[in-house]
């Protein structure tokens, strides 16, 4: 059927553009603070730092089960499309940006946020969407399909931010525009609902006792990062220490406020069914590998091993960005090809077969110096690529095929909520278990080569990851020797690799031992799964089950 192909397209138009724009932002960073005169080695310019990068994820994570549920009733195709308009609403106003230093900064986050929403639109309804036109047993190969232009996305974003960024940082957010109105006409012409709508009426009280709830978290999690009243962390700043319990106080009215509503948000039921609920948990277990590995591997590659090899860190980002595209080939060729596969074979072993590669290649990276020879390091990150690419495809469809046609945008919201939620989270800790390392390191390295200036390793590492040298700014204040082996790239890197490296296998082991434990819940789940949910399942049969097996 013709209709499949043209939301197929429709949906793989806008992960593309996603993935791009995410990796372009990173890439362009350093140009696009040296463009709005903003320097964010200064400590108190962390908060704006860390809200450019994860303030996306953050509005995502937060609004998506109540977008999911709004599309579950208003219909999906229709909320995708305002999803595609305000993406590239939002991505004209990034670019119109001519404001300066912190107010510069602010709008970008604003706009940035505005993103989010488009962004989260999109998400949860791209996987509904395509569950809705596609039958059962082509699921699989749709979904991989679907991240082959994801990755394609973000090899091109990698390549094509440091280009543009190198002639204005504007056009990184530019270049959206006349995709998104490509987007937003073509799925306006080409997408209708074709899926059950919820009839149900939408509780406001349980959204926002949910969106409160993350918010806070998510807010709370993020400032820890933030030096605050000279120490390393933030754990006493008044955001932390009232948004927590905050946050646990609106979980708990949230939890409580679902069990009496006939329609609730955030559907409990669900969890009722083995296979969602395990796939459910699988994901969000992955999601917390996935993107806190990824972004220590960037931190591994543009503070140490890139400096160790003569790169300046104006170049780190970018070098950075290609030095990382044999992960997203990984992911590009396995994950389609699980997808097909697991269609006509069933999806438990490829969920489980995905988790145990990509765990081997997490071994690969906890046995490894960090400074490596390249070819293993590209061989360890395929592996990992390859492993997340298998178990993406099934493990997405097995959480759609679930649930009822009415129910697939909310059941979308819960997993891209719980998955990004997860991912932001492990940011922040994986951060906390780095810098903890370092901040004991770093003084006395800096030290025995007569550099007693405080440098907060959160505000080093952060610097690194901008392309920027932490120790340029104390090299005017060194003697002419000393600043000469300062300002050397190698410096820096040798100073910090003992620590860094302590916290990163800490890291990869943690990695480990959560990949290995969602392969054994996928396994498990899928040879005792029942499709037992409280509501009416039009996808709770026999036969579903018999495909998990």
């Amino acid at each position: 059927m013709q209709s499949k192909w043209l939301a197929l397209t429709n949906t793989s138009i806008a992960i593309f553009m996603a993935f791009a724009n995410y990796n372009m932002i990173i890439i362009a960073l350093p140009a696009i603070f040296s463009g709005l005169n903003f320097n964010p080695e200064n400590p108190s310019a962390l908060g704006y730092l860390i809200w450019l990068i994860l303030g996306y994820m953050v509005i995502t994570s937060t609004l998506v089960v109540t977008f999911g549920r709004i599309s579950d009733t208003f219909g999906r195709a229709k909320l995708y499309t305002l999803g595609f308009v305000i993406f590239t609403v939002a991505s004209a106003l990034l670019a119109s940006v001519t404001a300066t230093g912190n107010q510069g900064i602010l709008e970008l986050i604003a706009f940035r946020l505005l993103q989010g929403v488009g962004g989260g639109f999109l998400m949860v309804n791209s996987s509904a969407v395509l569950t809705d036109y596609f039958p059962r047993n082509e699921l699989g190969k749709a979904l991989g399909l679907n991240q082959i232009a994801g990755l394609i996305g973000g090899i091109v974003g990698l390549i094509l931010g440091g280009v543009l960024s190198a002639i204005d940082w504007r056009f990184i957010f530019l270049v959206n525009v006349p995709v998104g109105i490509v987007g937003s006409i073509w799925s306006y012409l080409t997408l209708k609902d074709v899926g059950t709508k919820n009839t149900q009426r939408i509780n406001v009280l349980d959204n926002a006792l949910f969106g409160g709830f993350l918010t806070l978290l998510l807010i709370s999690a993020t400032y820890m990062l933030v030096p605050y009243d000279g120490s390393q962390f933030g754990f006493t700043n008044p955001i932390v220490i009232i948004g927590l319990p905050v946050s646990l106080l609106l979980l708990g009215l949230f939890l409580y406020e679902e069990r009496k509503i006939p329609n609730p948000m955030f559907n409990l039921k669900l969890f009722r069914s083995k296979l969602f609920s395990t796939s459910i948990t699988a994901n969000m277990i992955a999601s917390l590998v996935r993107q806190g590995i990824t972004i220590m591997l960037i931190l591994l590659l543009e503070g140490i091993w890139l400096p160790l090899h003569g790169y300046s860190f104006s170049l780190v980002p970018f070098w950075a960005g290609i030095y990382l595209i044999p992960n997203l080939l990984g992911y590009a060729v396995f994950g389609p090809l699980s997808g097909y596969l697991s269609d006509k074979f069933g999806t438990t072993r490829f969920e489980g077969i995905g988790m145990l590669v990509t765990a081997i290649g997490l071994f690969m990276l906890y046995v490894m110096p960090y400074d490596f020879n390249y070819l293993y390091f590209a061989s360890a990150i395929f592996i990992i690529g390859a492993g997340m690419g298998i178990f993406t495809s099934p493990n997405t469809a097995d959480i759609m095929r679930a649930v009822s046609p009415q129910e697939r945008g909310v059941a979308s919201g819960m997993r891209a909520a719980l998955g990004n939620t997860a991912s932001t989270l492990s940011v922040s800790v994986y951060f906390i278990i780095i810098i903890s390392g370092m901040a004991v390191a770093l003084p006395s390295s800096l030290a025995r080569v007569g550099i007693t200036f405080n440098l907060p390793a959160a505000v080093a590492l952060f610097s690194a990851l901008l392309g920027y040298d932490p120790l340029s700014p104390f090299a005017s204040k060194l003697p002419p020797a000393l600043a000469s082996k300062v300002i050397q790239p190698s410096f820096f890197a040798n100073a910090i690799a003992p620590a860094f490296i302590q916290g990163f296998d800490e890291v990869i082991l943690i990695s480990l031992i959560a990949t290995i434990i969602a392969g054994l819940i996928s396994v498990i789940g899928g040879k005792s799964g029942k499709l037992g949910i409280g509501s009416k399942r039009v996808q709770g049969s026999k036969e579903t089950v018999a495909k998990r097996s």
